[in-house]
């Protein structure tokens, strides 16, 4: 007999505002270019999402500017998930955008209202659960204000259009900044194991702070966009060999490890591996396997609490 597929409950949840999320969740990203290569590429990225859903997947990441030629992931989600079960949060992101030819462009504080309408129709809502300013790279490396751009954002929510607010690819100044304009539920940046000291202390200072902290990349690392390298360290593969894992799972357990406020968000073309994600919400690291993967922290938890 087939044991049953493991769920994403047994990741624990977490409050995203007044939101409850599985802390595994699913990103959007990689599902346009799934689904691009032949005839049956629509019905395999409906499959990946439905497969997802289906195992308690409650937290859904997107943005408008993913897209690829033929295939957009926002009418992709709404196409295969409409009408929306009740309790599916479905994050997106602002600021950053991308022309049809796919240039990377930056909207302007007067043009967020436009991106989060824009949003809105492509998902078939009439308002957001959750909205992520996406900082340009040079404003992060500069320390750059958001304070025009996040106040733009905050206007949507004053308006009904957006329910949560959140940051992406912030440093901790600009998290601090954002907070005396709005409330921010969620922290989304680049982190994986061998993440640095910097991103490190951010993210401890979520938690401290009551702030989800979701990170991109978890599984890619340095592979980032392209997806997995295929370079994994010596100890992912040997904590790998040691619970029966692949080492993408090795790296979401260690994600997962860093607190109960850090939520995953692992893409996927291929419905096999949303369910080989999905179970790595039930690995438990030991303290010791989660020093050797990366600096976890000495007061990382051996086992994170099942909800806040």
């Amino acid at each position: 007999m087939t044991s049953p597929a493991i769920t994403a409950d047994a990741a624990g949840t977490w409050q995203l505002g007044d939101l409850t999320v599985h802390r595994l969740g699913f990103g959007a990203m990689r599902l346009p270019a799934a689904a691009e290569p032949d005839a049956g590429g629509r019905a395999r990225a409906h499959a990946v999402l439905r497969r997802a859903v289906e195992l308690g997947v409650n937290h859904i990441d997107t943005a408008a500017f993913y897209f690829s030629p033929r295939r957009a992931a926002n009418e992709l989600i709404n196409s295969a998930l409409a009408p929306y079960p009740d309790d599916l949060v479905i994050a997106t992101k602002v600021w950053a955008g991308r022309d049809p030819s796919g240039a990377w462009e930056w909207a302007e504080p007067a043009q967020i209202r436009g991106q989060v309408e824009e949003n809105l129709r492509q998902l078939g809502r009439d308002h957001l659960d959750l909205v992520n300013l996406r900082l340009p790279p040079s404003r992060r490396r500069a320390d750059g204000s958001l304070a025009d751009h996040f106040g733009a954002l905050a206007e949507c929510r004053t308006a009904g259009l957006v329910r949560h607010l959140g940051v992406s690819h912030v440093s901790a100044g600009q998290l601090a900044e954002a907070r005396t304009i709005a409330p921010v539920v969620c922290v989304q940046n680049a982190f994986g194991v061998g993440a640095d000291d910097e991103e490190q202390a951010l993210l401890r200072t979520c938690g401290e702070q009551g702030i989800a902290y979701v990170p991109f990349f978890a599984i890619a690392g340095e592979g980032r966009e392209a997806g997995p390298s295929g370079t994994d360290t010596e100890e992912v593969r040997d904590t790998a060999r040691a619970h029966g894992l692949t080492p993408a799972q090795v790296r979401l357990a260690w994600t997962l490890h860093q607190g109960p406020h850090v939520l995953a968000i692992p893409g996927t073309g291929n419905p096999d591996h949303v369910t080989e994600n999905v179970a790595a919400g039930a690995v438990r690291l030991t303290a010791e396997e989660a020093r050797l993967l990366g600096r976890s922290g000495p007061d990382a938890p051996t086992e994170p609490p099942a909800s806040r």
